[in-house]
């Protein structure tokens, strides 16, 4: 783990009096309106940055295209792409705490899991994909008569990002290193709600000089400019973390346009299931609590509807319900604070009224189901910590997500019946199951449609391992080998070789 250096507030407070630019071809540019981010915490702002317009989307793509065919870029030899990538990592490493510093300002997340689970990780993805440049290898196809036939990977081209505001530049990471590994260039553009450190990362690259000009480029925005990004016909694919809603659009906007390749990773309603066999009782309860309720709930796999075993039933609530009232609501910076305030006022209000759903819908709180107000958190978005027991899948709050600290806590009685339960949804990103019963184990985890499945340990997340869901939960997957599939193309190339 990463030694977690102090917060560069004051730092922060210098640089964030300027309002920001977007970067579009190697140059910083200023828009005609802008749009200010709001401090969670304390319902402040926190800056200001100029708005991109669709204008701007076109001069985008015109940089990106340029720098994907000329011969800076696009002729560059896979080992001297696989050294800027390692560049990228360095840098992010030097300057971590800035950037840890701008998300928990921008985002409402705490600085010590911005500091070491994001910046961290979105540094040592870029030397991940670093080590794939020169690793993804055509086939040699096994064709009948007198011919070569092989398949080229290709790059797909310019490539259209939107990320979302939970994890603002890990996201952006996940998806800006393997396209660039595979020689395609970038076009970014990060929720309006949280734009400020990804902003600061194109500061760095650029400082750096790191890049060619064009070959990533930031726009900045909301609906309006994502929408501008994926009708573009000069885009060749667009790749999107956030709502499932949202994701339909997009998809249909591909159709509407010229067919790019869209991969999308969504939302989710995972089930967490605990039978009464489980190994270990204690650490069961401790992951189901923690895979919820880390970075406020506001994770689209976290295990928001834990099934438990009825003879278990009321142990795990009394588990869950201790870690829950000791956990500490407060300023993102301060390092005894558990959990800090939510993205938005206007993202709050929507996961309190999920609350009031449950409690109409007949939904049993056990802590929290409101509010925290209490001394500085008044005037910021704070939720504390709920739990909702004697949850039917039924439910809307077991139905939808909510992406906040809720749980929905469900009783069953058999295997066939949780199986059944866990797969009535119209997600499919991730599950849990926790057994000492390896037969069961293999049985249930084969049977759960979702696109990653964990035993006897929720959360489990690798480079090496690919992330993505089933069903509304999206198209494709981040991570590993899987995520570059979706950066090229494949050409087949036949040569006759007969006289």
């Amino acid at each position: 783990m990463s030694t977690i250096q102090p917060a560069k507030l004051e730092w922060a407070k210098e640089w964030l009096k300027d309002t920001k630019k977007f970067y579009i071809g190697g140059q910083w540019i200023k828009g005609i309106t802008t749009s200010s981010s709001i401090n969670p915490a304390n319902g402040q702002e926190v800056g200001t940055f100029y708005d991109s317009t669709p204008k701007h989307v076109d001069q985008a793509v015109e940089a990106a295209r340029k720098a994907f065919t000329g011969q800076e870029w696009g002729k560059m030899s896979r080992k001297e792409r696989a050294k800027k990538l390692h560049a990228i990592a360095a840098v992010i490493r030097e300057h971590q705490a800035e950037l840890a510093t701008l998300e928990s300002l921008d985002n409402g997340k705490l600085y010590k899991e911005a500091f070491v689970d994001d910046m961290g990780e979105a540094a040592d993805i870029f030397d991940y994909y670093a080590g794939w440049t020169d690793k993804f290898y055509g086939e040699n196809n096994p064709v009948d008569g007198d011919f070569l036939s092989y398949t080229v990977r290709q790059p797909v081209g310019v490539c259209g990002q939107i990320v979302p505001f939970n994890f603002p530049l890990l996201m952006a990471a996940w998806k800006i290193a393997p396209a660039l590994a595979m020689g395609n260039t970038v076009i970014l553009k990060p929720s309006d709600k949280t734009s400020f450190s990804a902003i600061r990362f194109f500061e760095l690259v650029d400082e750096a000089n790191i890049l060619p000009p064009g070959v990533i480029n930031l726009v900045l925005g909301g609906a309006e400019v994502g929408s501008a990004i994926s009708n573009h016909n000069g885009i060749d694919k667009i790749t999107f973390t956030g709502s499932t809603n949202i994701g339909k659009q997009l998809v249909r906007d591909s159709a509407n346009s010229n067919l790019k390749t869209v991969t999308l990773e969504l939302g989710g309603k995972s089930p967490n299931i605990i039978f009464d066999d489980v190994p270990n009782l204690d650490f069961a309860i401790e992951r189901s609590f923690y895979g919820l309720f880390t970075h406020k709930g506001e994770k689209c796999s976290a295990p928001t509807r834990l099934f438990v075993q009825r003879g278990i039933y009321d142990k795990v609530i009394d588990g869950i319900v201790k870690f829950a009232s000791s956990y500490k609501l407060g300023d993102p910076f301060d390092p005894t604070s558990d959990q800090g305030p939510q993205c938005s006022e206007e993202h709050m209000e929507r996961i309190l009224g999920y609350i009031q759903s449950g409690i109409e819908e007949g939904a049993r709180v056990v802590v929290g189901g409101e509010r925290d107000v209490e001394g500085e958190k008044a005037n910021g978005f704070y939720i504390k910590p709920t739990i909702f027991a004697d949850v039917t899948n039924d439910m809307k709050i077991a139905r939808e997500e909510i992406f906040g600290p809720v749980l929905c806590i469900i009783p069953f009685d058999t295997e066939e019946e949780v199986v059944q339960m866990a797969n009535d949804t119209i997600y499919g990103l991730a599950a849990g199951l926790w057994t000492r019963n390896i037969a069961r184990a293999q049985r249930v985890a084969n049977q759960l449609e979702a696109g990653q499945v964990f035993i006897n340990r929720y959360g489990c997340y690798d480079f090496a391992s690919p992330f993505g869901g089933f069903k509304q939960s999206g198209w494709g997957k981040e991570y590993a080998i899987h995520s570059l599939e979706s950066y090229t193309k494949t050409k087949a190339i036949w040569i006759y070789t007969a006289e």
